[in-house]
Order: C-alpha cells, then sequence, then structure tokens
C-alpha cells in the first residue's frame, strides 16, 4: 500500500502520510486509529515489538459464559481499535443477554461512551418481526425480519470475523467463531440485503 493509497483511505493527505513515516510529525490519536483501521481491514496486525503480520484465517468455539465473555472482548477490541461497522442478525438480545447477564451489561456500559467518542462505530441488529427486546438503543438502530421471510441461522459480524450462534447447546450459547474476509464479506453482502428489505419497529418510528 503507498502513500497515496493509505491518505485515501483515512482521509489524511500523502504529505502527512510521508511526515508520520519520517517522524517529522507526530499524530494524534485519532489519526492513529484511522491508520490502525485500514490496516485491520486488510489484516494486517502490529505484534508486540516484532514489526506487522497478516492475521492467520482461524476459526475456533466459544461456549456458555466463559465464551461469551471472550466474544464481548473482541468485539469491544475491535469497535475500539478500527471501528465500523457491526452487524447483527437472527439473534434474540433476551437469551442473549440471560447467557451471561454481567458481562453483557458491562460491554453495554462501555460501548455505548466508546460510540459516542469515536462516531465511526455503526450497530445493526435486525431482530424476529415482534421482538421488542432492544437492549442496547442507546447506540443500535433496529429492524425487523418480516414474518413471511424464512429464518435466518443467528450471526453477528464485527470486521472480517463471522460468528454463529447455536442457543440449544449446554451451555448456552455455542459461538462459532470465523476470522475470514472472504466468508465474513459474503455474509455482510447477505446481511446489508437483509437490512433493506428488513421492516421498521414502531419503536424506531417512535
Amino acid at each position: 500500500m503507498g502513500q497515496e493509497e493509505l491518505a485515501t483511505l483515512t482521509g489524511l493527505t500523502s504529505h502527512g502520510i510521508r511526515k508520520i513515516e519520517d517522524g517529522t510529525s507526530t499524530p494524534q490519536k485519532g489519526t492513529v486509529s484511522d491508520i490502525m483501521r485500514v490496516f485491520a481491514e486488510r489484516r494486517v496486525e502490529f505484534t508486540d515489538g516484532q514489526g506487522v503480520r497478516f492475521r492467520d484465517e482461524s476459526t475456533e468455539v466459544l461456549n456458555g459464559k466463559d465464551g461469551m465473555k471472550v466474544f464481548w472482548d473482541r468485539v469491544f477490541t475491535f469497535a475500539q481499535t478500527t471501528g465500523g461497522v457491526i452487524r447483527q442478525n437472527g439473534i434474540p438480545e433476551g437469551p442473549l443477554d440471560q447467557c451471561a447477564p454481567e458481562e453483557a451489561a458491562a460491554h453495554r456500559e462501555r460501548m455505548q461512551p466508546l460510540i459516542t467518542r469515536r462516531r465511526d462505530i455503526y450497530v445493526r441488529a435486525i431482530l424476529e418481526e415482534g421482538d421488542m427486546n432492544f437492549l442496547c438503543t442507546a447506540y443500535a438502530d433496529y429492524k425487523w425480519n418480516p414474518k413471511e421471510a424464512p429464518p435466518t441461522v443467528p450471526y453477528y459480524i464485527f470486521g472480517d470475523s463471522i460468528a454463529i450462534f447455536a442457543f440449544e447447546a449446554e451451555p448456552s450459547p455455542k459461538i462459532i467463531l470465523i476470522t475470514s474476509p472472504v466468508i465474513a464479506n459474503a455474509y455482510i453482502k447477505q446481511f446489508d440485503r437483509a437490512w433493506e428489505i428488513a421492516k421498521i419497529p414502531p419503536r424506531n418510528n417512535a
């Protein structure tokens, strides 16, 4: 990635990028976050004193309350580091909250000020029509999947990670977390199409 491309993607100037690279300018915290977001979107991560590398594609299984804590920490780290859109489809927030209520509450408490401060994080959730459990109205937009639409496998997308939820497992939930830009982008396209045709709940109209 050249300086011109990085400048375009971060909203900076190529001159500004050059000054940061040669050490004649110290970037502000927001500028660093913008640059980190661009690298993160391309699966580039900075290692502890070792340089940079591409993040490997991976699959892992998270289970129950402990798994939910790991999951929420991953989501928060993504939001804090890179910003962007967080997408949730077919995950009922009532049962999700009941799986790990303390962890879910702590996650909401830290997300709200982060989103207010960064202003580049967008949370979108599609619930089944009639589900009024809008637990994150302080920072999330909600829509309904129409009753006549086929049910979807519950999934959650952040960055290049897609998490598939199964609430019938013991302990609940079982989360299959896949880190893969190709798979995440396929689900993003599916979600964005579903978002276009989803219904706006009465509460959002109000």
